[in-house]
C-alpha cells in the first residue's frame, strides 16, 4: 500500500465549490486504494462542506501541519491546515480578498511540497482570477503561478477527456495576440512537449495532429500564410527528430478534432486557447436540458514542461452552485486519477 502515490490537492477558492467536490471525491473508498490524498486548504471549510453534504457520521477531518502527520485512511480527510479563512466571514459565491489570498497561498504551498518531494503529484481545484488579483497577486491563472514558482520558461497546458488530448501554442492572451504567437520555434516546442507528455502516460509512439491556424489551413496562402511560414517548418523539424505526425502537415482546424475522436491522433496541438478548449468541453460538459442541470462536467488540465506533476479540474469555481451540495466532482476524480497515472509512470 505504500506504493500509493501521495497526491496533494489544493482546495481552490474557499468561496467556490472546491471544498465541496473534494469531500465528494474523497468520500469514495476507491480513492484511498489508489493513492494517499491530502487537501491543502482550511480545515474549517472542509468541515463546513461535510455538514452541507450531511456526511458528519461518515467523514472526519484530520488537520495537520506536516505531511508526515497524515493518516491517509478512508473516512478521514487529511487537511494541511493553512488557517487563512475566518469562517465567520466566509461566504460562498462572492469574490473577496480573503478568499483570493487563501486560494493563492494553497497553490504556493502545494508547489513547495511537491518541489520538496513531500507529495508525488499535485491536483488543483479552481481559483478565481479576480479574487487573487484583488489580493495583490497578478497572475492570469494556475499555469502562470506554477511556471513562476518552479522557475520554468517553456511550458504549456494539456486538456484531456478520455482519449481526447489537446495542447496549446498559446492560452491566456487575446485572439489578436494569439495569432502573432504562432511562430515556428513555439510550435516546435509544443509538438515536442506533446510527444513527451504522451510518453509520460505510457503511450510509446504517440501520434500527433497539428492544427492549422486559418480556415482550410490557409488554402496555400489565400487565407493566411502562417501554415506555410511557421507551422509547416516546425512540423518538418519534428519529423526529422522522429516525432510521429501521421499527416506530415497541418490539419484543418474544423476536421482535426473529429479525426482525433476517431483515433487518428493521441494528442492534438492547437494554435490558441479556444481552438483547443471548445471541442474538449463539447465532449466533456453534458447538460440535461429536461432536468436543467449539468450531468457531467468532465475533463482535466495538465501543465506540461514543469518539473512537478500538476493536474487540474477543467472548470471554474462554480460560484453559482457553491454551498448547495449540487456541484459535480467528476472532473476532480478524473484529475486525481490522471495525477496517479503520471506519478506511477514517473516512478
Amino acid at each position: 500500500m505504500n506504493e500509493r502515490p501521495i497526491i496533494g490537492i489544493s482546495m481552490g477558492d474557499p468561496a467556490g465549490n472546491g471544498s465541496e467536490i473534494s469531500v465528494k471525491a474523497l468520500s469514495d473508498k476507491e480513492a484511498y486504494s489508489k493513492c494517499r490524498p491530502v487537501i491543502i486548504g482550511d480545515a474549517c471549510c472542509i468541515e463546513k462542506s461535510i455538514k452541507i453534504l450531511n456526511k458528519e457520521n461518515d467523514i472526519k477531518v484530520n488537520p495537520i501541519k506536516n505531511i508526515s502527520d497524515a493518516k491517509f485512511t478512508y473516512g478521514i480527510i487529511d487537511v494541511y491546515d493553512m488557517g487563512l479563512v475566518d469562517i465567520n466571514k466566509h461566504e460562498y459565491g462572492k469574490v473577496s480578498k480573503m478568499c483570493g489570498e487563501a486560494g493563492f497561498q494553497y497553490v504556493v504551498k502545494l508547489i513547495e511540497l511537491a518541489m520538496n518531494g513531500e507529495v508525488d503529484a499535485t491536483v488543483t481545484n479552481a481559483i478565481n482570477k479576480e479574487a487573487i488579483n484583488l489580493a495583490g497577486h497578478k497572475y492570469s491563472g494556475h499555469t502562470e503561478i506554477y511556471a513562476h514558482y518552479t522557475k520554468t520558461d517553456k511550458y504549456t497546458m494539456m486538456l484531456a477527456h478520455e482519449d481526447l488530448r489537446v495542447v496549446h501554442v498559446s492560452t491566456h492572451v487575446s485572439l489578436r495576440e494569439a495569432c502573432d504567437r504562432v511562430k515556428k520555434d513555439r510550435v516546435l516546442e509544443v509538438i515536442r512537449i506533446a510527444n513527451e507528455a504522451c510518453k509520460a502516460i505510457g503511450i510509446e509512439n504517440p501520434k500527433i495532429g497539428v492544427a492549422g491556424l486559418n480556415p482550410h489551413c490557409g488554402e496555400n496562402g489565400i487565407f493566411g500564410r502562417e501554415e506555410i511560414e511557421e507551422i509547416q517548418p516546425a512540423i518538418d523539424i519534428a519529423l526529422s527528430e522522429g516525432i510521429n505526425i501521421p499527416e506530415k502537415k497541418p490539419t484543418p482546424p474544423d476536421s482535426i478534432f473529429p479525426k482525433a475522436l476517431g483515433g487518428w491522433y493521441d494528442i492534438v496541438v492547437a494554435m490558441y486557447h479556444d481552438q483547443g478548449h471548445i471541442p474538449l468541453k463539447v465532449k466533456g460538459f453534458v447538460y440535461n436540458r429536461e432536468l436543467q442541470k449539468w450531468e457531467a462536467v468532465a475533463g482535466i488540465n495538465v501543465t506540461l514542461g514543469i518539473p512537478i506533476i500538476r493536474v487540474s479540474v477543467d472548470h471554474g469555481t462554480g460560484f453559482d452552485l457553491a454551498g448547495t451540495g449540487e456541484s459535480n466532482e467528476i472532473s476532480l476524480v478524473n484529475s486525481i486519477d490522471y495525477a496517479i497515472r503520471l506519478a506511477l509512470n514517473k516512478k
